[in-house]
């Protein structure tokens, strides 16, 4: 039985690497998983019994770049707190920002494939809504759990993964809103806008003034930054 498992990690290890070069020669619209199977050299069949859609297929690529990023790693690390909180909304504000003020970019893309995924099947959200979770959802509810009894942040609610999401998704619809070559919506000034942003968030989660005050202008490493950015998306 191990051998037999050997062999279809390998052999699923073998599909993803081939699905990288095919994405990245190609994009997601122009790779097929026909293509994809002829450069594993395995028949198509073969593909949709590790990877049963295109969708699920890169989705898997992105979720393995997110666990091998030593960045991630080490924010994964970080000590629950009320400047681990902060950091977390910076950085996702930060990312959704810049894919946005880059259309023709990956991450740009990836936003519109996330968008396409949920007016459609949602599979390919699904997914990585699930990725996210399960990796950022605990940093960012422990955190907060630390930052109401440090009495940083009153208690909103009774689920604080819904938090998370909440702001998620306000940077999510945010950042659609301007992909387009002319703008749905002109915020004005970019750095204004994150620093509103991000206020409106904490204060959304139910940080204090105060604790707002202390941590949002520290400066965030470029390591913090490039993990939280990962996993945005």
């Amino acid at each position: 039985m191990s051998s037999m498992r050997m062999t279809s990690d390998l052999r699923r290890e073998l599909i993803l690497n081939a699905a990288k070069r095919c994405f990245a020669r190609h994009g997601f619209a122009g790779t097929t998983t026909k293509s994809v199977a002829a450069a594993a050299s395995i028949s198509e069949g073969l593909l949709f019994k590790h990877f049963p859609t295109k969708s699920a297929l890169y989705a898997e690529i992105l979720a393995d770049e997110c666990d091998a990023d030593p960045g991630l790693k080490g924010l994964l690390a970080l000590e629950p707190s009320t400047e681990t909180l902060v950091v977390l909304v910076r950085g996702m504000v930060g990312h959704f920002r810049q894919a946005s003020e880059a259309p023709e970019q990956e991450e740009a893309q990836r936003l519109r494939l996330m968008m396409t995924s949920q007016i459609d099947d949602g599979e390919f959200a699904r997914f990585l809504y699930e990725k996210i979770g399960s990796l950022i959802g605990p940093v960012f509810t422990a955190s907060l759990d630390r930052a109401v009894a440090a009495g940083d942040a009153s208690r909103v609610g009774r689920e604080s993964l819904n938090l998370f999401w909440f702001a998620h998704h306000t940077v999510f619809m945010a950042a659609l809103s301007r992909l387009p070559a002319v703008p749905c919506l002109t915020y004005g000034n970019a750095a204004d806008l994150e620093r509103q942003t991000c206020e409106f968030i904490l204060r959304g989660i139910g940080l204090n003034e105060a604790a707002i005050a202390e941590h949002l202008d520290r400066e965030l490493s470029p390591d913090q930054m490039r993990a939280v950015a990962r996993e945005s998306v």
